[in-house]
């Protein structure tokens, strides 16, 4: 007989179990990831790199294109030259060009050897990582602008899809450096940002991620939404005129991206440990996500939501604040309902039923996830249902509710005696539950 105890349920297996959907839907998905040569010299790198490995265990195919800015400028140092920089872009002569060569291949060095550790006491071990590396990007040069001439600074032609393919598929994480080759031999500097963004686009990854050393705010210190489709982020780059030449690229980058068919563009903070594995494996995460439409979006419910519905709705039940309901008579009301979904989960829903002789309609089985409820979701719900009323001809729209009396009156609604509901539904009147009836005009 054993004497050992049965394992409590702790916030690990919790996580775990809660990321299990993520793991599921990301196994085989291509994902880019971009950073910059400050995430190299940073002490916590290692740990980044962990965590990159960890992806290519649960079967992501992995890219990474990394910079080498601070390794290039101290590489100018030391030879008491510096690299120009004229609107934003960085002016490539024949010193700087030798010291991005050599920047570029000591940083290759040094994160092949982190992913080449094995001990057994390390988060790598048994990991057996090959990476690969070459010249998978040719480039063109940037040329003279504005009678500048850029000299050896480069912009992305083309990617070499096919070869990067058969490094994936062998399954090696693919390595780019910030550099490119033109097909008379010629070697240019471009921007990280520039091959992340081509690559992703070329392709068709699932996922580009940028780990950023500053994320973007609107105004003083104001975080951008969690969501963010092109047009958005195209309006911030033109009113925030003091961005950081290399988080305007970055930026500028993602937008390309989406543009080009990059369907999910993760804007992440480098320094936050752990930031890829909470943005790619809970439901939240801790970045901004720029996609070409909205992800979290209110629609009308259809017949497969029913199971995110009762989930939604059971602990309201339970508690008394909603009147129970089967899972046959959802069936045969769904389309009464709207749901708010986000990436694919149900986290509110609301039903409306409509009285036409009365020219009224009830809005009935509110709900918000718990989670959720700080984001105004309520209010926008509600507004998707007085319109969806005031298309089917309601006139007035009501609601029977004995515990969010206040936040109804908050948005407009007034009392109304029982005696005022339609026929059918005063028959149906629990007098026992005593709710109170509230009703809004409906303009």
């Amino acid at each position: 007989m054993s004497n050992s105890k049965p394992l409590k349920s702790d916030s690990f297996v919790q996580w775990f179990r809660s990321s299990s959907p993520y793991i599921h839907a990301h196994r085989g998905k291509t994902v880019v990831i971009a950073f910059g040569g400050e995430a190299i010299i940073d002490s916590g790198f290692p740990g980044l790199v962990h965590d990159i490995a960890l992806l290519h265990g649960l079967g992501i195919k992995v890219v990474l294109a990394h910079g080498a800015r601070p390794q290039i400028e101290e590489r100018l140092r030391l030879k008491n030259a510096q690299m120009q920089v004229v609107n934003g872009l960085r002016i490539t002569d024949e010193t700087a060009l030798a010291c991005v060569k050599e920047a570029a291949g000591i940083t290759r060095v040094e994160i092949e050897a982190l992913f080449s550790m094995g001990l057994s006491n390390s988060p790598m071990a048994g990991a057996n990582i090959r990476v690969a590396s070459g010249n998978f990007v040719t480039a063109r040069p940037l040329g003279v602008r504005d009678g500048i001439d850029y000299g050896h600074t480069g912009v992305v032609r083309r990617i070499d899809v096919g070869a990067l393919e058969r490094v994936l598929e062998s399954g090696s994480i693919a390595l780019i450096p910030p550099l490119g080759y033109s097909p008379t031999g010629e070697v240019f500097n471009l921007s990280a940002a520039d091959v992340a963004g081509s690559v992703a686009a070329a392709i068709g990854a699932d996922k580009l991620i940028l780990l950023l050393e500053d994320l973007p705010s609107i105004g003083r210190k104001r975080r951008l939404p969690a969501n963010l489709i092109p047009a958005e982020l195209d309006e911030i780059l033109r009113r925030q005129k003091r961005l950081p030449d290399e988080l305007r690229q970055s930026l500028t980058g993602a937008v390309e991206s989406s543009r080009r068919g990059v369907e999910r563009i993760h804007l992440l903070d480098r320094k936050l440990d752990g930031a890829v594995l909470h943005e790619l494996f809970t439901r939240d995460g801790v970045g901004i996500m720029v996609t070409t439409e909205h992800y979290e979006e209110i629609r009308t419910a259809l017949i497969d939501d029913v199971g995110g519905i009762l989930e939604l709705i059971s602990p309201l039940e339970d508690q008394g604040v909603l009147v129970r309901r089967s899972r046959e008579l959802l069936e045969t009301e769904i389309e009464r309902f709207s749901v708010i979904e986000l990436d694919g989960a149900v986290i509110g829903c609301a039903a409306l039923y409509s009285y036409q002789d009365e020219a009224m309609g009830e809005l009935a089985c509110l709900a918000i996830h718990t989670s959720y409820r700080s984001g105004e979701r309520g209010d926008l719900l509600l507004r998707h249902v007085e319109q969806r009323a005031q298309a089917a001809g309601v006139k007035r729209l009501f609601v029977l509710t004995t515990q969010t009396t206040h936040w109804f009156r908050e948005r407009g609604f007034v009392a109304m005696p029982v005696a005022e509901l339609p026929v059918s539904k005063r028959k149906l009147y629990n007098l026992q539950r005593n709710s109170k009836v509230l009703v809004k005009a409906l303009d």
